[in-house]
């Protein structure tokens, strides 16, 4: 059996998968809060425990920078070393890779029904392509085809210093300056990021906190009350504050595909898009994807399109742990 992982900031999810490389259906899954958990290898042991299958391999999609294997990730205190996993659970070998990654693997896994198209597009035959993945954080990585896969290189672009495109951006950027000592777009480009926007929105003037807004806001998690009342139409602070991360979404997705000449598509994975599809698809995200200037030709043909399945960064560390084998 291969286990594969999926580790993210908010949640890790774990899967036993058949050595087939043709059955590509987890066996199980399970899922669990990371926040819960001292390690990777206490979620694990967890995971284990009422399972009895013989697992000789391993492969864990991590949200962070992995070097030689190891990766400390940025959303967690956790240090991930597949080299001590490996002898910790007496494994043959075990995989740990960027999460973006696994979940690039995942992508030529996916059939048509798993994907929203934002953009249909042209896809130029073997073209390169990329993928831009807010949820917990903000992970980004490029794509080049091997003839019957993508084949990702990862980045941190999610990291990189956020960019602002007009008045408003330049003041959320002056309003993050008092928080943070340097302001990526993953300060804006995440669900902590949308509660960011909805705060510099409120407390700049423009917009007005309804009481139960607030309420609930200091009872539940931040971004699911902002997106879920802005879908709902029922707070137009809300409705602000989604507006302007679905624009910045797009702004940043359009400097990716740039960055990696994507001209085989943009694809758009995280926890966050598929909640907020709807809002996607009214047109401000292709709006500021394809708004850049002399390169908006070639960027319009540039086929977008959301992930819809939450397992594809599974999918993709178990074809990755079976390459591996």
């Amino acid at each position: 059996m291969i286990l594969a992982g999926d580790v993210g900031g908010t949640n890790t999810r774990l899967a036993l998968f058949h050595p087939d490389k043709k059955l590509f259906t987890p066996v199980e899954v399970e899922v669990f809060p990371s926040q819960r958990y001292e390690s990777l290898a206490a979620v694990v042991q967890e995971f284990l425990k009422t399972r009895e299958k013989t697992i000789a391999y391993a492969c864990f999609g991590v949200a962070g920078p992995v070097i030689n294997g190891r990766c400390e990730t940025p959303n967690l205190a956790w240090v991930i070393d597949g080299s001590e996993l490996s002898g910790r659970f007496d494994l043959k070998r075990v995989e740990v890779i960027n999460d973006l990654e696994a979940n690039a693997y995942g992508i030529s896994l996916l059939k048509p029904d798993d994907f929203s198209v934002l953009n249909r597009g042209e896809p130029y035959p073997g073209g390169q392509g990329a993928l831009i993945s807010a949820g917990t954080g903000l992970g980004e990585a490029g794509l080049y085809w091997k003839g019957d896969h993508y084949e990702p290189f990862p980045s941190e672009g999610g990291h990189a210093s956020f960019a602002p495109r007009n008045k408003v951006e330049i003041e959320l950027l002056l309003y993050l300056m008092h928080q943070f000592d340097h302001v990526s777009f993953e300060r804006v480009l995440s669900g902590p990021g949308l509660n960011n926007i909805y705060r510099f929105l409120r407390d700049t003037g423009k917009g007005e906190e309804s009481a139960d807004i607030a309420e609930a806001l200091s009872k539940e998690d931040p971004a699911a009350v902002i997106s879920k009342a802005a879908h709902e139409g029922t707070c137009e602070l809300c409705e602000r504050a989604l507006d302007l991360f679905a624009a910045i979404y797009g702004a940043e997705a359009g400097n990716l595909a740039l960055k990696f000449m994507a001209v085989g598509g943009l694809y758009i994975g995280g926890g966050i898009a598929p909640k907020i599809i709807q809002k996607l698809g009214e047109g401000t995200f292709m709006k500021a994807f394809t708004a850049k200037g002399r390169m908006q030709p070639l960027l319009e043909p540039v086929p977008v399109r959301v992930i819809l399945n939450e397992n594809t960064a599974l999918l993709g560390a178990a074809w990755k742990g079976i390459r591996a084998r």
